[in-house]
């Protein structure tokens, strides 16, 4: 256990040294005061719009950032260490290949987490502060469920650049699927759904398609925060996918995005131990 908290100590502090912390911190505390701020400017009004608007604004910016910003961070954590010739000198210390990528999982992890919770929980202090019409407790409960629900998204996809970085013999390429696995789960998955709904006239049922979103965890993501707004449900359809015997509640979807970080991890560290160096 010493061995996973002093990797992942080493790389926090790597990801401190590189400014990766603050800059992903200031991003977030920008975006969530800025859509929350100018989020109804389209209808011609300037100033604080209400939660719901705001959670949803930051959510559907948050599917196309997160993931991007996780990958960056560790698509080249194992092909990048090969390449330099410094993960054989690492495998000489006495740990295990587990231990290793446990420790390097855990520091991009908490470098993550403490962006999130640090840009994004500041934001939600200064909308408390600058605003009298939102209530405290539904402020906190809004943005917690948005920043853990953040948080697991960006753990999701570190784990899968640790599966791409385990498999990949060059850096370059690991990058180039790093991006192709960007453009499925952010932009193709729904394009296809979507597709689908239109060629059928929609006149396949939603229980199939209910449960086909959570085969995308971006999709997770989106639904376990709208399904905390009961205007957002009745808006989007959630609501007729849980009458219709889907059991969508953000308790249950932040459930299966822990899954989504597992699995991944699981196969990445399958496939480092069988990793030729």
């Amino acid at each position: 256990m010493n061995a996973i908290l002093i990797v992942a100590n080493k790389e926090f502090r790597d990801g401190l040294r590189n400014r990766w912390v603050l800059s992903i911190t200031l991003v977030f505390a920008f975006l969530a005061i800025g859509l929350a701020y100018f989020g109804a400017s389209a209808s011609g009004t300037v100033g604080f719009t209400s939660l719901a608007t705001t959670i949803i604004s930051l959510s559907s910016l948050a599917i196309f950032l997160i993931p991007l910003i996780a990958l960056l961070l560790a698509y080249d954590s194992i092909i990048g260490e090969d390449e330099q010739g410094t993960l054989l000198l690492l495998l000489t210390y006495p740990m295990r290949r587990s231990q290793l990528l446990l420790g390097k999982f855990m520091g991009h992890a908490g470098i993550m987490g403490a962006s999130t919770v640090l840009g994004f929980g500041v934001s939600a202090v200064l909308i408390g502060i600058l605003t009298d019409e939102i209530f405290y407790l539904e402020l906190w409960q809004a943005f917690g469920v948005f920043i853990l629900t953040t948080t697991l998204l960006g753990w999701v996809f570190i784990a899968m650049a640790y599966v791409i970085s385990s498999l990949a013999s060059e850096k370059s390429r690991a990058a180039g699927i790093s991006l192709i696995l960007w453009f499925w789960f952010v932009l193709i998955f729904d394009l296809i759904l979507l597709g689908q709904l239109v060629l059928t006239k929609g006149a396949s049922g939603n229980d199939w398609l209910a449960y086909l979103l959570l085969l995308n965890p971006t999709d997770v993501f989106r639904l376990a925060n709208l399904a905390s707004f009961e205007a957002a449900r009745n808006y989007t359809g959630l609501a007729h996918m849980t009458a219709s015997g889907s059991s969508f509640d953000s308790l249950m979807l932040t459930g299966v995005l822990v899954a989504w970080v597992i699995v991944p991890l699981l196969l990445a560290l399958w496939l480092f131990n069988r990793r030729r160096i």
